[in-house]
């Protein structure tokens, strides 16, 4: 664990960490508060007397001025001097001028951006780069549409939107934080994986043996024509098998959360969630089955 200790402590690496304190935090506070909100209306309180329930008396205005403004202004200082001691105590992570001759190994990208990097991984570039970034800004412009349940506003809740906390927390952190986690602590040189107890050998340099969906399971070519066809079902039969399951229960169909969405929401609304639940499948299959791609074509791989 010396060499894990030795990547958390980096300073380019030290935000990171701070920002998974935080992250576990604020999940924790959130969910602290939405219990204790679905607590009280278990008891049959009104919501505004549960979102109160723990306030007794508590206003509900608070002036900007002067109580939120001395509270800003604390946190300001407060942060100013973390910030200070914080340049103090670790060197700002500058290395020398730039030299095309040497390529740093491994090669990464801010940290903001190796979520993205690491998806470079597991699909095409053009997938992974393009089409995938482009369907998350359409699915999140799409939420105010699909998501048309009026509880949870302004409240911490958890009984009252399940499926929409979940998709969220499994949207973020999986998505997004644990991408840039394994970016940053798990990926070493040659971008190969590294777990926490093995020392990062920049001459382990040999690409790891991955071969495709079609040979793998069934021992076809996956450039030729067959195992195109494989691919492109295992594709396609993906989606339905998401999508379509739940409309086959009659007490699902006639649940309060189909028939507030409809089928045209719904539809819409599985077709993201088979998109998201897509990458930890293809994840799993990269990681532990060594499976590279699973439809291979002549433009694009998936």
């Amino acid at each position: 664990m010396h060499q894990f200790w030795e990547i958390i402590s980096k300073a380019d690496n030290v935000p990171i960490v701070i920002m998974l304190v935080l992250v576990c935090f604020f999940t924790w506070l959130s969910f602290r508060e939405a219990l204790k909100y679905d607590r009280a209306r278990a008891e049959g309180k009104t919501v505004k007397q549960a979102v109160y329930a723990e306030e007794a008396g508590f206003p509900e205005r608070v002036a900007v001025w002067p109580h939120l403004v001395r509270q800003e202004f604390l946190v300001a200082i407060g942060v100013t001097i973390f910030l200070m001691l914080w340049s103090i105590a670790l060197d700002a992570p500058l290395e020398e001028l730039a030299n095309p001759n040497v390529t740093p190994n491994p090669s990464k990208a801010p940290w903001y951006f190796l979520g993205l990097q690491e998806l470079l991984v597991y699909f095409d570039p053009w997938i992974a780069g393009v089409m995938l970034p482009n369907v998350i800004v359409v699915g999140l412009m799409a939420i105010p549409y699909i998501d048309i349940n009026p509880k949870g506003s302004g409240y911490y809740t958890l009984r009252e939107r399940p499926l929409a906390i979940s998709i969220f927390l499994f949207g973020f952190l999986f998505l997004w934080v644990l991408m840039v986690c394994i970016g940053t602590f798990a990926r070493g040189p040659g971008w190969l994986w590294f777990w926490p107890w093995q020392h990062w050998d920049v001459h382990r340099v040999v690409a790891e043996t991955n071969i495709d969906f079609s040979d793998k399971f069934f021992g076809v070519d996956s450039a030729s024509p067959m195992g195109f066809w494989i691919g492109l079902a295992a594709v396609a039969l993906w989606f339905p098998a998401v999508m379509f399951p739940p409309l086959l229960l009659p007490s699902f169909r006639r649940s309060e959360f189909f028939q507030r969405l409809g089928i045209v929401r719904y539809l819409v609304f599985s077709s993201l969630l088979a998109t998201m639940l897509a990458t930890p499948v293809k994840m799993i299959l990269r990681i532990f089955l060594h499976v590279k791609y699973i439809w291979v074509t002549e433009w694009f791989n998936v």
